[in-house]
């Protein structure tokens, strides 16, 4: 890593190459043209929008044809491997330097090719897809461009290097060692996944654009025509007599329902930023201005003691918010709005004052933005779903092996009332009836993904990491929408309520060892269930499962809050408790994660054991101290139930 970081910005001498003809380098763009536009469509900005990112890298390619004099973007490039290489060479090294300055162009550089009438997309992926789409969203433009070279061109770290100085990039090094970070924390090839068809502007779909918007603005075209001609003979003196009194001075932009700002209903469909930024405004009174007003009275100061999740702030927005919806639910008028950061939800009760909730919303995704709570009554709760939802589903986390029940939607996006699943005799909890909601297949092919309402406005994701295979690197979380996942989460379902209104983002419940019992017991499956928060604090607990014990255990061996571990910045841990066998003999069991390689325990109990696991009989009574070794030499400090 430190060895990109320090390539020189320019590029070495004797790679630069000669500039081909003409008719050489139409025959390379003919030959390599899909690669050439999938390397400017990685290359290009996410914020151009799905359909002109991908018109715009056709346009880039086509453009990058050598005219009848050189132009600014003509630079050296690395040497190629043989003749018949040059041209394309040459082109991929226009093609990156264009991409890369893409923003600064003027519109009419990107006018070719045009379509109208007609949205088209790359197809889309599943979750492996979408995670590196947004992944590569978040990176500057130099750093994919030095990825998709080195992945998707095969050069070397050098070449990239002296590539993109020719092309204007100041750090080179600095590009290819975020590409490389990149690189390393994907799961999965990250060659297949560039080279599938999600990131393949050459094949596409195509959908009409709205209709219906096409013919009103058609008509008010017309309209605009006709009236600016029989405006021609009206002097500007005469315009001005006309002109009406000066308005009165307008309400603060934050507070006046004028400003608040909608949404495009089709532009969750093209934009690489599937959250709340897409949902347009929906309910039957979002065009009641006085109750919008009074619900942003609410927020700017006035009407309502905001009720904030923790770590919302409750200060007024900075400017006007979004309307997400606004109409009645369940006797009470709504409002829905976001401001960038976070939502606020205005109700108006049949009874009692107006109440205002704000929650967390920055840094949404296509889950933790698929879905918000509009209201809890008696009956259940009521959700209002992203434009993105397809299908909507409940389920019992208690019931793993019971079918989904189809969740009614309303052509708004209000759901029916969710009720709460009723305990069964002898249940340690009353279990957990979660949403499983399936995202439409203009954005994602076959993603199904369940939320869990933890009483905040958003729901939290759950997802699940199974037990790593011996010699494959880790696992990364994956939706728990299929039967494994629902039968993981069945037995650890009741952890959920100890975290309801505590802000939680997301919930992922990692097996990371299996253990054999003594005394020829079964097999014991170790998993720490990690609470992420919108603030970034996270809680981890861990379970112990063995055979006989009850799939919903009442409590985890060890809680540990506002930890890292179990997370992605938190990838080691051990954990140890008491379990007594089938034949009353009490054992202290411990196990750590995959690079675990030596477990000692101290205290009540003193025991030594190589590998990742350790059984031992233990009769004493007191505090057990777990140290473990990790395969590249550091030292890790195990969790203990507090009774040791």
């Amino acid at each position: 890593m430190q060895q990109l970081r320090t390539l020189r910005a320019r590029p070495p001498a004797g790679i630069s190459g000669p500039r081909p003809s003409r008719d050489a380098a139409e025959a390379a763009l003919v030959e390599h043209y899909p690669a050439l536009v999938r390397l400017a469509h990685l290359v290009l900005p996410p914020s151009l929008g799905r359909q002109r990112r991908v018109l715009t890298a056709h346009a880039t390619v086509q453009r990058a044809l050598p005219r009848g004099r050189p132009d600014r973007f003509a630079a050296p490039v690395p040497a190629p491997r043989t003749p018949r290489d040059e041209a394309r060479a040459w082109l991929r090294a226009r093609v990156v330097a264009r991409a890369l300055t893409a923003r600064r162009l003027r519109p009419a550089a990107l006018a070719l090719p045009r379509v109208t009438g007609l949205r088209l997309f790359p197809r889309a992926g599943g979750g492996d897809e979408l995670a590196l789409d947004r992944a590569l969203s978040a990176i500057a433009p130099e750093t994919r461009a030095a990825l998709a070279l080195t992945v998707l061109e095969g050069l070397a770290p050098e070449e990239t290097a002296a590539l993109l100085s020719a092309a204007g990039v100041r750090d080179p090094g600095q590009a290819l060692a975020a590409a490389e970070e990149l690189r390393a924390g994907t799961a999965g090839d990250l060659a297949a996944l560039l080279r599938g068809p999600e990131f393949d502007p050459c094949t596409v779909h195509l959908r009409p654009t709205d209709l219906l918007r096409r013919r009103r603005r058609g008509r008010a075209g017309v309209l605009a025509a006709a009236l600016l001609l029989a405006a021609v003979p009206v002097t500007a003196g005469a315009l001005l007599a006309q002109a009406p009194p000066p308005a009165p001075a307008p309400a603060a932009p934050a507070a006046d329902p004028a400003e608040l700002t909608r949404a495009d209903p089709d532009r969750w469909a093209d934009t690489s930023r599937v959250d709340f930024t897409a949902w347009p405004a929906r309910g039957a009174r979002a065009a009641d201005t006085a109750l919008l007003g009074r619900a942003l009275t609410a927020w700017t100061g006035g009407g309502a003691v905001p009720r904030t999740t923790p770590g919302t702030t409750g200060a007024p927005p900075a400017g006007p918010p979004a309307l997400l919806y606004a109409g009645d639910v369940d006797g009470a008028a709504v409002v829905l709005l976001h401001d960038g950061l976070r939502l606020a939800r205005y109700t108006e009760p049949s009874t009692g004052g107006p109440v205002l909730t704000l929650a967390r919303a920055d840094d949404a995704d296509v889950t933790t933005a698929a879905s918000v709570v509009l209201s809890r009554t008696g009956a259940g709760t009521r959700y209002l779903l992203a434009p993105w939802i397809a299908e909507a589903a409940v389920r019992d986390l208690g019931s793993p092996a019971a079918p989904a029940r189809e969740l009614p939607v309303a052509r708004d996006g209000v759901s029916a009332p969710v009720p709460a699943p009723t305990p069964g005799p002898g249940a340690d909890c009353a279990g957990t009836a979660v949403l499983q909601l399936r995202s439409s297949s203009r954005i994602a092919e076959d993603h199904a993904f369940l939320v869990a309402d933890l009483g905040g406005l958003g729901p939290a994701h759950l997802t699940w990491t199974p037990l790593p295979a011996p010699g494959v690197p880790s696992r990364q979380p994956r939706e728990a929408a299929g039967p494994l996942g629902l039968a993981a989460w069945a037995r650890s379902g009741c952890l959920l309520g100890g975290l309801r209104d505590s802000g939680v983002r997301s919930v992922n419940r990692w097996e990371f060892a299996a253990q054999e019992l003594p005394e020829r017991a079964g097999r014991a499956l170790w998993a720490c269930v990690r609470a992420e928060t919108w603030e970034g604090a996270g809680r981890a607990d861990v379970l112990l499962e063995a055979p006989g014990r009850s799939p919903l255990p009442a409590r985890p061996l060890a809680s540990v809050p506002d930890t890292a571990a179990c997370g992605r910045f938190g990838r080691h841990v051990l954990a140890g408790g008491p379990w007594t066998a089938p034949s009353g003999t009490r054992y202290l069991l411990a196990a750590g994660s995959r690079h675990v390689v030596g477990i000692t325990a101290g205290g009540a109990v003193r025991a030594r054991a190589r590998g990742g696991v350790l059984a031992v009989r233990s009769a004493a009574e007191g505090a057990v101290v777990l140290d473990g070794r990790l395969a590249d030499g550091g030292a890790l400090r195990g969790w203990t139930p507090p009774s040791g």
